[in-house]
């Protein structure tokens, strides 16, 4: 995984050590032109110790570029890293990241983005069990869960949600892992969609505008959070659906393995 000359239990015992490896060009220029794009309106970032915010944020995912130079760089690690870094010291950020990346949500950020599109499938059948009528619109409209969840769980939810929403959901994510999203999710997409805003959207266009321009009402820390908690999905029905996605999935490739061969 590390393409370096330092052994990887060095680079855990002193992330310093990843920062003097040269980083790919491609990363570091994509890196940089994402900087300023990251809670401009916070102090870290955009304010008094806007410098010292960027420089280490740029620290942050530079060293994660050089660590995991399969993966590199995602445009969605950043808001994520800077979240971090705004609870706690650069080095610890960092290993933070590195969790998050490869154990909270491991191939989220990997080329193709296969795992979020999976994700998605998961999240449009459990869809089905909170909501039937929700999920039969969306279906009948022909809105990919891939066209309103890909920010929310790329990000973790740090760009979609007030500031105490987002500490809340991540106090859950950090203690009880990916399952928190989905549940986030689904009470965002229960609540965003409605019958009487459904009756509202004769196509996909304003379908999509609802999720992407959610209430403050549903976004508020007191409601999602009770929401989250009252959400009748178990963890069995979420193994149940990943299990029944993963099934999908490699039947529909081996269809199309099988449709290349008679070609």
């Amino acid at each position: 995984m590390v393409e370096s000359d330092v052994h990887p239990v060095s680079l855990i015992s002193n992330s310093c050590l990843v920062q003097n490896q040269r980083g790919n060009q491609r990363w570091m220029s994509d890196i940089e032109k994402d900087l300023h794009r990251n809670f401009p309106t916070h102090e870290m970032f955009g304010g008094v110790y806007e410098r010292i915010g960027q420089t280490e944020l740029y620290r942050v995912l530079k060293a994660y570029s050089v660590l995991n130079p399969v993966d590199g760089y995602c445009q969605a690690m950043a808001p994520v890293a800077a979240l971090l870094l705004m609870n706690m010291p650069s080095e610890q950020a960092f290993w933070c990241l590195v969790a998050v990346c490869d154990k909270y949500i491991p191939g989220y950020y990997s080329p193709g983005m296969e795992a979020i599109q999976l994700d998605g499938d998961i999240l449009f059948g459990l869809l089905k069990r909170v909501s039937p009528s929700i999920h039969k619109h969306l279906r009948r409209q022909g809105v990919e869960p891939i066209l309103y969840m890909t920010e929310w769980f790329l990000c973790v939810f740090a760009r979609t949600l007030p500031w105490s929403s987002v500490m809340r959901v991540w106090d859950m994510f950090m203690c009880e892992g990916v399952k928190v999203l989905f549940r986030v999710a689904l009470v965002l997409i229960k609540f965003s969609l409605p019958r009487a805003v459904r009756n509202n959207c004769p196509s996909m266009y304003e379908t999509l505008d609802a999720l992407k321009n959610l209430s403050p009402d549903i976004t508020g820390e007191a409601f999602l959070v009770e929401q989250i908690r009252r959400l009748d999905i178990s963890e069995d029905d979420m193994e149940k659906e990943h299990r029944k996605q993963l099934k999908r999935r490699k039947e529909k490739r081996e269809a199309e393995e099988q449709e290349k061969d008679h070609r």
